[in-house]
Order: C-alpha cells, then sequence, then structure tokens
C-alpha cells in the first residue's frame, strides 16, 4: 500500500512541477548571474517578436511626431529627423538583429560540428587539409573576412547571414575538433569499433553526443559576437537596407551626426545592443559552468 502511495505521490504532475520549481529555484541562487541573463534574453527576444504589440507605430513611417522630440509619454524614445518613432525602430531592429545572430550563428555552428567531426575523427590527410583552411581563414581579421566576403553580394539581410555564419565557421570547427580528440580515445568508442558500428554510427551514437556541450557553449558566445558584427556591418552600411530599422544603422547614420543635439537617436539603439551582447556572452559563461564536469557539483 505505502508503495503505491509512494509511486503516485512521486508520478503526480504537481508534484514534479514542485521539485522543477525548487531546482529552478536553487539553480537561480547558486547562478545569478546566468539567470539573470537568461531571463535578459528572453525579455529581449520577446520584445523583437511582439513588436508590432508592443510599439504603437510603424517603424518606417516618418512625421508620426514632430522630428527631434525627446523622450516622453508619447514617443518613449523619442523621435529621429523625419519624426519616425525611436521606441518603434528599436524593438523592430532587435527582430533584425536578433535574427541575423541566431541564424547565422546556427549555420556557422551547425558547418563547424561537421567540420570538427570529420576532422577530428578520421585524422590523416583530411585533418591536414582541413585544418590548414581553416588556419588560413583564421589568419585573416574578422571584420576584414566579413568586408571581404559581403562585398561580393549585394547587400540584404541574407547575404549578411551567410557572411556571419563563414565567418563563425572556423572558431565551432576548431573547438569541436579538440573535443573529439578527447572522446575518440575512451573505450566505448573502441568497443562500438570492435563491435563492427560503422563510422557514421559511431559519430552520431557515441561521438557527438559528448561533444554537445563546448557547441552550446560557443554558440551562445558567438550569437553575441555575431550581433555586433551584424552591428558593425550596418554602422557601414552593409547591412539591412534602409529604411529597415536595424541597431548598427540607427547608431552610426541615424544618431552618429546628431549625438550632441539629440543623443537619444544613438543612445537607445547602443544601450539595446549591449545589453543583448552582453546577456549572451553571460548565458555562455553560466553554460560552461553547469556543463564542465569539474563545476557542476556547484549547482547539483
Amino acid at each position: 500500500m505505502s508503495t503505491a502511495i509512494q509511486a503516485t505521490w512521486r508520478t503526480d504532475p504537481r508534484y514534479k512541477a514542485v521539485s522543477l520549481g525548487k531546482r529552478w529555484l536553487r539553480f537561480a541562487k547558486r547562478e545569478p548571474i546566468g539567470t539573470a541573463a537568461g531571463i535578459l534574453i528572453i525579455l529581449l527576444i520577446s520584445s523583437a517578436l511582439f513588436a508590432p504589440l508592443i510599439s504603437e507605430f510603424d517603424p518606417t513611417k516618418t512625421r508620426v511626431g514632430r522630428p527631434f522630440t525627446g523622450p516622453g509619454w508619447d514617443h518613449w524614445f523619442g523621435t529621429d529627423q523625419v519624426g519616425r518613432d525611436v521606441f518603434s525602430r528599436v524593438v523592430h531592429g532587435g527582430r533584425v538583429s536578433l535574427l541575423v545572430g541566431i541564424i547565422s550563428v546556427s549555420i556557422g555552428t551547425a558547418a563547424g560540428t561537421i567540420i570538427g567531426l570529420l576532422s577530428g575523427y578520421f585524422g590523416g590527410f583530411l585533418d591536414i587539409v582541413l585544418q590548414r583552411i581553416i588556419d588560413a581563414i583564421m589568419s585573416i581579421p574578422t571584420m576584414v573576412l566579413a568586408l571581404a566576403l559581403i562585398s561580393i553580394f549585394e547587400p540584404g539581410t541574407d547575404k549578411l547571414i551567410l557572411t556571419i555564419a563563414v565567418v563563425m565557421t572556423p572558431s565551432s570547427a576548431r573547438i569541436v575538433r579538440g573535443a573529439v580528440l578527447a572522446v575518440k580515445p575512451n573505450m566505448y568508442v573502441e568497443a562500438a569499433k570492435a563491435l563492427g558500428a560503422g563510422s557514421a554510427r559511431i559519430l552520431l551514437r557515441h561521438v557527438l553526443p559528448n561533444v554537445v556541450a563546448p557547441v552550446l557553449v560557443i554558440g551562445s558566445v558567438q550569437i553575441g559576437n555575431a550581433i555586433l558584427l551584424e552591428a558593425s556591418l550596418s554602422f557601414l552600411g552593409l547591412g539591412p537596407p534602409p529604411p529597415n530599422p536595424s541597431w548598427g544603422y540607427m547608431i552610426s547614420q541615424e544618431g552618429r551626426d546628431v549625438l550632441t543635439t539629440a543623443p537619444w537617436i544613438g543612445i537607445f539603439p547602443g544601450v539595446f545592443l549591449s545589453l543583448t551582447v552582453f546577456g549572451f556572452n553571460m548565458l555562455g559563461d553560466t553554460i560552461r559552468d553547469v556543463l564542465d564536469p569539474k563545476l557542476r557539483g556547484r549547482i547539483g
């Protein structure tokens, strides 16, 4: 009877909810910075996703207010040179920056993971060729490489995503390769080979799950770097074409020349950009701490 009662209690969804809530509370107490970063990112992503609902004005429509109106109740972040609402442009600009950052890093991390798996597992001539290519790419400064790649295409969001994905791929490939080299000598990999498992099965079933941790860490950190790179390219006029809002474009093309007379035009997108990059970097550090076996006991 007691066993049945205990089983029912253990499988009760309310018990699971309480248990999960306690675990999250314990995690929040032990990792306050990571928790704050996660909440910050959720708020930023939510504001971008629901931008049409939380912003009253069209971000590209001019004369919704008097030009150069300071922050107030009617326009929370003020208006710009042509009377566009800065708050609407900031939250809609977040959609562009987050979209570019997340998609480009997803593509770059996926490509880097594949390259790192093949290079680290098979080794030999394939490893030498891939690593020399990666060395050559990584020897070029990030901004120079991005400028060279994006100059080949016409300006556009899709071209920007592809460019940043290419820039982000080599670092992911190198980290995954190192993780594969650490996993490859383990007994379970050798046992799978002895049992006749193919290379594809070993990579997918035994190697890949054990390199997920560094992939998650580098991916979360690279999202912040990708958003910063997108803003830098937009600052140079190589981002999404106007009048579409972008944080980098708002800082450079709209806010730079009026920084002393209407500082809110450049300050608010700069603050949102800084918070986003900071949030993803802190989240990456927290994920590293959680997934590192040496540090895992701290948050258990």
